[in-house]
């Protein structure tokens, strides 16, 4: 792939050597991972995580981010360079950044402490992520 910049440094253009299917790919990607670190530097990236749980909650310690999900202890986790972690009450996370891999990893990492479970609905889930819910064990009455 060749990158170079056009219009007196305004635009990017990303140019392949020939039409085979990987140079193809790679040019796709190329262009998506520039216009990504485009955006990440003049917007930003952000996700949103719920906590729901009766007890559940996070809050900040200094730059660390502790979770009391239900565990005998609380789950520390200090987020990457470059990533800054907000708490608009203690149910929501707000998770942001320049780079949209790292935002992402991270709040996977955060919602793989306790992953929303089907029957009750507890855990952390994305902001806006729909849980399919499971009907529990039903009782039928009858012989045993």
């Amino acid at each position: 792939m060749k990158v170079q910049l056009d219009d007196g440094g305004k635009a990017i253009r990303v140019t392949r050597p020939d039409d085979e299917r990987l140079n193809r790919s790679l040019h796709g990607l190329t262009r998506s991972l520039i216009a990504n670190m485009v955006e990440g530097v003049t917007k930003g990236f952000e996700k949103r995580l719920r906590i729901e749980g009766i007890g559940y909650q996070a809050r900040m310690d200094k730059k660390k981010l502790v979770l009391t999900v239900g565990y005998a202890n609380s789950v520390e986790m200090s987020p990457p360079d470059g990533i800054s972690v907000e708490l608009t009450d203690p149910t929501t996370i707000v998770i942001r950044g320049a780079d949209k891999q790292k935002v992402g990893q991270f709040a996977a990492e955060v919602r793989s402490v306790r992953k929303p479970e089907p029957y009750k609905g507890k855990g952390i889930r994305y902001d806006n992520e729909q849980v399919r819910r499971k009907e529990g064990k039903s009782f039928t009455s009858g012989s045993a």
